[in-house]
């Protein structure tokens, strides 16, 4: 018998199979992307066609690419997209030339930094083209004449996105956003994509309070696409996460809303200090992955970032040394781990009225002290039932209560659903 594979391992193979797709903010690649992973999770695929405005954006024509390659006098392809979708500047317009490597240097991109490693350079909004390569193989190129092709279209076409919806008790949602238009990048963002895809797949399996809604979209303009689109019921939206830079080995780090006090902000805190795992939380700022988007002014939603080492934070960020060997199918594992715990406590996290309110109620008589007995930790659920009992005022929630008393938000959540049953208090 094969041995099962875990999570972990079933993302980290989700990623080895996303990672020679060449994505961009538009494209076959995205579409390529997309139908994989729909292979795990029903997605509503959207086309937004080329021109449509946006907020204050246009959706751009369409970029795709079949090959691209700088080649030797003798015919040797010394930079060849087929080796890796990084070695072409992204959005790069047609080109068929010849030309000295004096002229050609002026379109090639380095990191003389790292010489052995390749850069992820774009040029989404001005026409342009461009290489990408490792330092030490331009080193090596020698002076002389090289054939430079780039068999590409820019054309109108469409913005693709998609959604999951995993229906909830209530039609209140919360977003889990991440982005699709990157390419050979395992870490930025194909872990991200794989975390919301397993933990769509784990929320479905449970009866959600929220209505989550998955969004796999391009970097920036998906989302102001997604949010033009849908502006007239973003208030349902509720709570939100962006996730990204999700399977390094480095601490978690969250990311707040700018709002700071959003309700995702507070639980995100609790669940992470509660862990006792290593983590960062961080203020928000207006720099950084699609949260900008969901907390500008005009919106101003609750939503966070959730991921490893953040952007730009590592040096193989936005190169090939950011491939599947530097991704971990444990890290992926506790980021879908943080991102569960947390929506449990997002979900449970309510609003009680005590109904006898004058003096304490008497517990015994309504068997709730009966059903402790010879629990290990009888002391802790009944003193969350009696932090429960007092701060059930309509304007403190369940978390306020576990913030509050010091004790465990699972307690005190198991505390509430008793004292509900029991009729001593309602939401």
């Amino acid at each position: 018998m094969a041995p099962m594979t875990t999570p972990g391992e079933e993302m980290h193979a989700l990623v080895k199979r996303l990672y020679p797709l060449c994505r961009s903010i538009t494209g076959d690649g995205v579409r390529a992307t997309l139908d994989i992973v729909g292979e795990y999770i029903p997605l509503q695929v959207h086309e937004v066609p080329t021109g449509t405005q946006v907020l204050d954006w246009t959706v751009p024509q369409e970029w795709n690419i079949r090959d691209a390659y700088v080649a030797d006098a003798a015919g040797n392809r010394v930079v060849d997209f087929a080796a890796s979708s990084l070695h072409v500047l992204g959005y790069s317009v047609p080109v068929s030339a010849t030309m000295p490597l004096a002229e050609l240097r002026a379109h090639l991109h380095t990191l003389p930094d790292h010489p052995g490693w390749v850069p992820y350079r774009t040029s989404y909004y001005e026409p342009e083209w461009g290489f990408c390569l490792a330092q030490e193989t331009l080193d090596a190129l020698p002076e002389g004449e090289y054939e430079v092709c780039v068999d590409s279209t820019l054309a109108d076409g469409h913005l693709t996105y998609a959604e999951h919806v995993v229906p909830g008790q209530v039609p209140d949602e919360v977003i889990v956003s991440c982005h699709v238009c990157h390419p050979s990048l395992a870490n930025d963002n194909l872990a991200g994509i794989a975390v919301a895809t397993f933990l769509a797949r784990a929320l479905a399996e449970e009866t959600p309070y929220y209505t989550y809604r998955f969004i796999f979209a391009p970097g920036t303009i998906g989302a102001i696409t997604w949010l033009a689109r849908n502006a007239e019921r973003v208030d349902r939206v509720k709570h939100g996460l962006v996730l990204a830079c999700a399977g390094d080995r480095g601490s978690l780090t969250y990311k707040q809303s700018k709002r700071g006090d959003a309700e995702i902000d507070r639980v995100m805190r609790h669940v992470l200090d509660a862990s006792e795992r290593p983590h960062h939380v961080r203020e928000f700022t207006p720099y950084g992955y699609d949260e900008r988007q969901f907390c500008s002014p005009g919106f101003n939603l609750g939503v966070g970032s959730l991921s490893r080492t953040p952007y730009a934070g590592y040096p193989e960020y936005h190169t090939s040394a950011d491939n599947p060997d530097f991704v971990s199918p444990e890290a992926m594992a506790d980021t879908l781990a943080v991102c569960r715990e947390a929506f449990a406590v997002l979900d449970r996290n309510r609003r009680y009225v005590n109904l006898s309110p004058y003096g304490e109620p008497q517990l015994g008589r309504r068997g709730l002290y009966d059903s402790l007995g010879g629990r290990s930790d009888a002391k802790q659920a009944e003193m969350a039932m009696l932090w429960v009992l007092s701060l059930s005022d309509g304007e403190h929630s369940l978390l306020d209560v576990a913030e509050r008393s010091g004790l465990p938000f699972d307690a005190v959540a198991a505390a509430a659903g008793a004292l509900h049953g029991a009729g001593l208090i309602k939401a």
